[in-house]
């Protein structure tokens, strides 16, 4: 028996570990790799969705990056990303850092928080539209007159609108990303720092905030190459307006390949996303460090 005992666990010999890693990999070819090399040879044809696809060159990306909406829709975009950033870090370290403490309330309050996460996009989007409906939304039943603006119908409101919707729906998902981060501080710093005499405050920007530092990088790359891909949300809400106050560029694609029946021009636009993603997606990953992936890797 204690021969039996004594032995080390058998490993899985290093021959077999390509292997367990095939079906993820197989999928990840499927439904990632072949499509995006698909829109790409899209790009540089000319076809109407229905009938035959004709190579046509680079007529599809000088339709795209001629026109003189793209600058425009680049720009919102952006400020999309930007300012939903701004609204939805804060917050979300905030509410984090709440919930990681240990008392039986703030559990109940983190499975409320995370609810808005689980219902669809579009289905928020119709709610918030009924809610704001100057005529017959809630400043019109409360008879509150700072509610009954016409928020879908000024470029400033709506777009106010817009990046308020988007907080409000994935603000859940980034406190829980912060609540685990939070969790994994060693509790050693936060007695040190009560020995020093440093407050809760003081505790908070000095120990908290350093080692949330992969974590919000983590946190905003997912935020940040998320956001390019913002449509159901803004198509009910605005349709790209008024005029194009929100016409982003994920909406601007569906224009052109389903409204216009322009599919190499859509194809160019995703193209565009991608690059776009990947490229912010590099750009965190170097303001991280070289020791982010480590850090990652031992929080795990």
């Amino acid at each position: 028996m204690s021969a039996l005992t004594s032995r080390p666990p058998r490993r899985a010999p290093r021959s077999i570990l390509p292997w367990l890693a095939m079906p993820a990999l197989v999928v990840f070819v499927c439904f990632a790799v072949v499509p995006l090399v698909g829109v790409f040879v899209l790009s540089f044809t000319t076809w109407d969705g229905i009938g035959a696809i004709h190579a046509s060159g680079l007529t599809s990306w000088r339709t795209v990056l001629t026109n003189p909406g793209l600058p425009h829709a680049l720009w919102v975009t952006f400020l999309v990303m930007i300012v939903s950033w701004a609204v939805q870090t804060p917050l979300s370290i905030l509410l984090g850092t709440f919930m990681a403490g240990r008392q039986r309330y703030r559990g109940v309050l983190g499975v409320v928080y995370f609810i808005p996460l689980l219902l669809s996009s579009a289905a928020i989007a119709v709610a918030y539209k009924a809610l704001l409906d100057p005529n017959f939304g809630l400043g019109a039943g409360l008879k509150i007159g700072l509610l009954s603006q016409d928020w879908l119908g000024r470029p400033g409101l709506a777009f106010g609108v817009v990046v308020f919707v988007v907080s409000w729906q994935f603000i859940p998902f980034h406190s829980l990303i912060y609540q685990a981060g939070v969790q994994q501080i060693p509790k050693s710093l936060y007695e040190a720092g009560q020995l020093d005499g440093a407050g809760r405050i003081r505790q908070f920007f000095s120990i908290t905030l350093p080692q949330l530092k992969y974590t919000i990088i983590t946190s905003s790359t997912l935020m940040v190459v998320g956001s390019l891909t913002f449509f159901d949300l803004i198509w009910v809400l605005t349709e790209g307006g008024p005029g194009d106050a929100t016409r982003v560029l994920a909406l601007d694609m569906y224009k052109r390949g389903w409204r216009a029946s322009q599919m190499g021009p859509a194809s160019a636009i995703a193209v565009i996303l991608v690059l776009v993603g990947l490229a912010l997606a590099l750009l965190l990953r170097r303001l991280g460090g070289r020791d982010a992936g480590e850090s990652q890797l031992e929080g795990a």
